[in-house]
C-alpha cells in the first residue's frame, strides 16, 4: 500500500512540473510574456558628446542592452527629446556637452517611461537615429549604442518637420508615481500631449477618482516635493539634484505629522518622478487638502547669500528675486520636454479672481506663522515673506505656500540641507505653525 501511494505521489509530482515546464515554453514562445516582465531594467552608463562637423553633433548613450525609443524635437525653446522605457541611470555627475547641445537632464518621466532632454542653441533636425551593438562595453557584457546625429537646420525647416509630426491622445496630468507591475512596452513619443483643462474641480471628475475621506478631525495636509525624474530642480555645490533634498524633506515631514494623530498626509510625488505643476495642483484638490506646501531649494549666482524663505501667490512679485524664481519654477514643463504649443494658459497665467482673495488671506497668515516658527529655529533670510506669480501656488480653494528651505549654491546650507537633522528642524517648526494655523482658523469660527 505505502509503495502505491508513493509511486501516485511521484508521478504526480513529474506531472506538476511538465506542467509547469510546458507553461513556461508556451509563454515564451507564443507571448514572450516571461522575458519582458521579468527582464531587469536597461541602465545608461554613459552621455557622451562630439563634434563631428561644424553642422553636425553626434550624441551617443551607452546602454546595458537594446531598448526601443522615439525621438522628436520641439521649440521656444529648442530641445531634442529621447523617450525611453523607464530605465537606470548610472552615468558620472560631471560630464561636458558639445556642439549644438547646451545643457541635458535625464530621470522618469511617468511610470514606464525615462526621457532625455537636450538643451540646443538653435534649430535641429536628427539626422539619424540608430541602435549598435557596442564594441567595448564597460560592464564586459553585451552592451549597446544609442546614436543620434543632430544637424543643424534653418528655422524655416525646422517649423516645417514640426507641423508634419503626429500629435498624441490626451494623457493625464495626474498620472500615478507607481512603477507599473511588469516591465514597460516599447516606449513612445509622450511628451508631446494634448492636455487636459487645468484643475479640475471634485465634482468635474471621474467615479473612483476622489480619495477616501479621512476620519472626522482629521486635517489633510498636501506636501509637494518640487521637481522630480527628468526635472533636477537646482544643482548643488556637490552635485546633489535640488529633487532629492525636497524628496528627502517631504517624507520626513510626513512623518512627523502624521505622529501627532491630527493629521493624513498626502504627496504629490513619493519617487523620483516628473510631475506636472497641472498634475500637482490637481492631486491636491482630489485629496481635497486643506493646506499645500511646496518645498523647494533653489540656486542663485550669489554664492554668499543663504536663508530660508517663504512665498504665497501675487499677481505682482515683490522684488525681482522673487519673479525670477516664479518665472523659473513655472518653466517646469518645458524642462521636462513638454510641448507648450497648443497649451492653455489658465495654469500659467496668474490671474487672481475673488474667489482666491479668500484664500489667499489665508496663505498669507499661514506663511507669517511660519516664519515666526523658522526664526526660532533656523536662519532666514532679510525679507522672508515674498510674493510671485507661482503657478503651483494656484488653487482656488487651498491655502498654499512655497517654502525655499535655503539655496543650494550656498556650499554650507547645502551641507545643512543634506543632514537629517537640519530637515529635522525645518519640519518641526512646520508642524508647529500649522497646528498653530488650524486652531487660529478653529477660533475664527466660534467666533
Amino acid at each position: 500500500m505505502w509503495s502505491s501511494t508513493a509511486r501516485f505521489g511521484r508521478h504526480l509530482f513529474a506531472a506538476i512540473l511538465l506542467g509547469a515546464a510546458l507553461f513556461v515554453i508556451f509563454t515564451v514562445t507564443f507571448t514572450g510574456v516571461v522575458s519582458v516582465a521579468f527582464a531587469a531594467p536597461a541602465t545608461v552608463t554613459e552621455v557622451r558628446f562630439g563634434e563631428r562637423s561644424k553642422t553636425l553633433t553626434r550624441v551617443v548613450l551607452d546602454l546595458s542592452r537594446k531598448v526601443h525609443f522615439s525621438v522628436f524635437t520641439l521649440s521656444d525653446p529648442y530641445r531634442v527629446v529621447v523617450d525611453l522605457p523607464e530605465i537606470a541611470w548610472d552615468i558620472p555627475k560631471i560630464f561636458s556637452v558639445a556642439g549644438v547641445v547646451k545643457q541635458f537632464r535625464y530621470g522618469l518621466f511617468k511610470a514606464g517611461n525615462s526621457r532625455l532632454v537636450l538643451d540646443v542653441d538653435s534649430p535641429v533636425a536628427v539626422k539619424k537615429a540608430f541602435v549598435l551593438k557596442s564594441d567595448t562595453p564597460s560592464d564586459g557584457a553585451s552592451g549597446t549604442r544609442l546614436v543620434l546625429d543632430l544637424e543643424k537646420v534653418g528655422k524655416a525647416a525646422f517649423l516645417k518637420a514640426q507641423k508634419s509630426r503626429p500629435r498624441l491622445p490626451p494623457v493625464p496630468s495626474t498620472q500615478a508615481d507607481t512603477p507599473p507591475p511588469t516591465a514597460p512596452p516599447p516606449s513612445s513619443s509622450a511628451g508631446d500631449v494634448a492636455l487636459l483643462p487645468v484643475v479640475p474641480s471634485p465634482g468635474d471628475l471621474p467615479p473612483g477618482t476622489l480619495r477616501p475621506l479621512p476620519k472626522p478631525g482629521k486635517r489633510i495636509i498636501v506636501l509637494d516635493p518640487g521637481h522630480g525624474g527628468v526635472d533636477p530642480g537646482a544643482t548643488g555645490k556637490s552635485g546633489r539634484f535640488e529633487k532629492v533634498i525636497t524628496l528627502a524633506m517631504a517624507k520626513e515631514l510626513k512623518k512627523k505629522f502624521e505622529a501627532t494623530g491630527r493629521y493624513k498626509v498626502v504627496l504629490t510625488r513619493t519617487r523620483d518622478i516628473f510631475i506636472r505643476l497641472r498634475g500637482r495642483l490637481a492631486k491636491a484638490r482630489q485629496a481635497q487638502g486643506d493646506l499645500f506646501i511646496s518645498l523647494h531649494a533653489d540656486s542663485i549666482k550669489n554664492p554668499s547669500i543663504r536663508g530660508l524663505s517663504v512665498y504665497t501667490l501675487s499677481e505682482t512679485a515683490s522684488d525681482k528675486e522673487a519673479a525670477a524664481l516664479a518665472r523659473s519654477e513655472n518653466k517646469s514643463d518645458l524642462i521636462a520636454g513638454i510641448d507648450l504649443t497648443y497649451e492653455t494658459t489658465e495654469v500659467t497665467n496668474i490671474l487672481i479672481d475673488l474667489a482666491q482673495r479668500e484664500t489667499m488671506n489665508l496663505s498669507a497668515h499661514f506663511a507669517n506663522l511660519l516664519i515666526t516658527d523658522f526664526r526660532r529655529q533656523v536662519k532666514v533670510l532679510h525679507k522672508t515673506h515674498r510674493f510671485a506669480g507661482f503657478a503651483v501656488l494656484k488653487a482656488p480653494d487651498i491655502p498654499s505656500v512655497l517654502v525655499e528651505l535655503g539655496y543650494l549654491s550656498n556650499a554650507g546650507e547645502e551641507r545643512l540641507l543634506r543632514d537629517p537633522k537640519y530637515r529635522g528642524k525645518l519640519g518641526a517648526a512646520i508642524v508647529m505653525a500649522v497646528d498653530k494655523f488650524f486652531a487660529w482658523k478653529d477660533n475664527l469660527r466660534r467666533s
